[in-house]
Formats: C-alpha cells, structure tokens, sequence
C-alpha cells in the first residue's frame, strides 16, 4: 500500500524536472498540485481499501419487471 506513494513523488520529481528544464512555472504548479492531490487522496481513501461493508441480503422472491 506505500508502495502507491511513489507514483505523487515521481510527478513532483517530473515537476521540478520540468521547472529546470522549461523554465515555465504553470506546468510545473499544475503538476505538483496533482501530485499532492494523488498524496492526498492516497492518505485518505487507502486506508479504507480493504473495508467491505455489509450488503443487502438477497430478496428470493424478487422478479425484475423488465424481463
């Protein structure tokens, strides 16, 4: 699961690659600001990937009206 920390550090890497090889700050904002939005989300959603909630139990008597 760290492991997906490495794809926000190589976009800040490619960001401040792209600064000193572009000289051109609106791509490289543009890139660490989705770097650490990907951070961001990586921190909040990931620890709840393995989190399986209950589940409606199954009607047996259920007929879909579109068939």
């Amino acid at each position: 699961m760290r492991a997906y920390y490495l794809i926000p550090l190589l976009v800040a890497v490619a960001a401040v690659a792209y600064w000193l090889l572009a000289k051109e700050a609106a791509g490289a904002v543009m890139l660490l600001i989705f770097a650490g939005a990907m951070a961001l989300m990586g921190w909040i959603l990931l620890p709840t990937l393995g989190d399986v909630g209950h589940t409606a139990p199954i009607d047996p008597d259920f007929e879909d009206p579109g068939r």
